[in-house]
């Protein structure tokens, strides 16, 4: 498996995709009752194919990441070869991003010498796919990238 297995909650989100994965495979409900009961092995590996073929897609149009820990944000964009990071930290310890005040604070406080920030540029020195996987697994989601591109403007005006 190249990426990790969807959970429950996404295969049920998937279930129509999931459907036709598995008619495209000639299995019908009734054969995939019979591999669950009687071949569990193998409706294990088709579980995993079909979660690496929707890492695989998403992976592929992924653009944007974010990840808010309590004092950092760290903003990618992604490209073929490299991924771009804005990473802003307080420099004050009682701020915390993961609330709503903390936001506010940051927005009030964008430009002040209480936040510090850098700008980054780092080629992949793996699949594009599973570096982007390895920022999710890191506590990174994908994002429509409003964020980035706000501060990006304001950084290169």
């Amino acid at each position: 498996m190249k990426y990790s297995r969807l959970t429950k909650e996404q295969f049920e989100e998937l279930h129509p995709e999931f459907i036709n994965f598995l008619a495209s495979q000639s299995i019908d409900k009734a054969e995939w009752d019979t591999i669950k009961e009687h071949k569990p092995e193998v409706a294990e590996q088709e579980l995993d194919v079909f979660s690496d073929l929707i890492w695989e897609g998403v992976l592929t149009k992924a653009e944007y990441l974010e990840h808010f820990s309590k004092n950092h944000i760290f903003l990618f964009q992604c490209f073929d070869t490299y991924v771009n990071s804005i990473v802003l930290k307080s420099l004050v310890p009682e701020v915390d991003f993961l609330t709503k005040d903390g936001l506010q604070w940051l927005s009030d406080n964008m430009f002040t010498e209480t936040i510090e920030m850098k700008i980054g540029k780092k080629v992949f020195t793996e699949e594009r796919n599973a570096s982007i996987f390895g920022l999710i697994q890191q506590g990174a989601f994908l994002s429509d990238g409003q964020l980035y591109q706000q501060i990006n403007s304001i950084i290169e005006s």
